[in-house]
């Protein structure tokens, strides 16, 4: 369970939102809305325990993340803006660094595996410079195929990519949920998942 108490967070002289309560429990999707501007981005990586709040308190399990330090980012994947991708590095190989770093203990076949499910069969051993920016973001989502950890938190993952990849993401966030797992997310896009039946949370109204 991930929850959220009297969370205030403030960027340079604007205070973004004050007072946020909301509480996460197992096979729940929250749809985290809001204009640009309103403080998705400072929430999610709140939740991450990448930036630090004004006042308020999160708790994993009953306990501050503060507290749980490591304990809590075993059971954390963040997906932020930027791919996390190594160019010079294969898919295999970026795959591999990223589960050792995640702490999920992974066979070299679970990660072809995983890039074949992601669309990339045939590109897996090629250095990520040389595929598209769609595909780089197919290396990265992997990571979703393989990850272990009980919450998710993805801001923005519809981003650059085609409809297949947008219906294949979609499928992972869904199995994810429905095998008890957590996801906030961020979306401008409108696609079925964030349409149906999610928890919403919309900052700055």
């Amino acid at each position: 369970m991930l929850e959220v108490a009297q969370l205030q967070c403030r960027r340079g002289d604007r205070r973004l939102f004050t007072n946020l309560n909301f509480r996460l429990d197992a096979g729940t999707l929250l749809h985290v809305r809001g204009r640009n501007g309103s403080g998705k981005t400072t929430l999610l990586r709140s939740l991450c325990g990448l930036f630090t709040p004004e006042a308020g308190e999160i708790r994993w399990r009953g306990e501050s993340i503060r507290e749980l330090g490591d304990e809590y980012r075993r059971d954390l994947l963040y997906f932020g803006h930027l791919n996390g991708i190594k160019s010079e590095l294969t898919g295999i190989e970026n795959l591999a660094i990223a589960a050792t770093l995640d702490g999920d203990r992974v066979d070299e076949t679970a990660i072809w595996d995983a890039l074949a499910r992601i669309g990339l069969e045939g590109f897996e051993d090629l250095p990520t410079r040389m595929l598209s920016q769609g595909q780089k973001k197919r290396v990265a989502l992997a990571r979703l195929v393989l990850s272990k950890a009980r919450l998710w938190v993805l801001d923005e993952p519809f981003t650059a990519l085609d409809v297949d990849a947008v219906a294949l993401l979609q499928g992972l966030i869904a199995e994810h949920v429905d095998g008890g797992g957590m996801a906030v997310l961020t979306t401008h896009q409108e696609v079925p998942l964030t349409s149906g039946q999610v928890a919403r949370l919309d900052l700055g109204n």
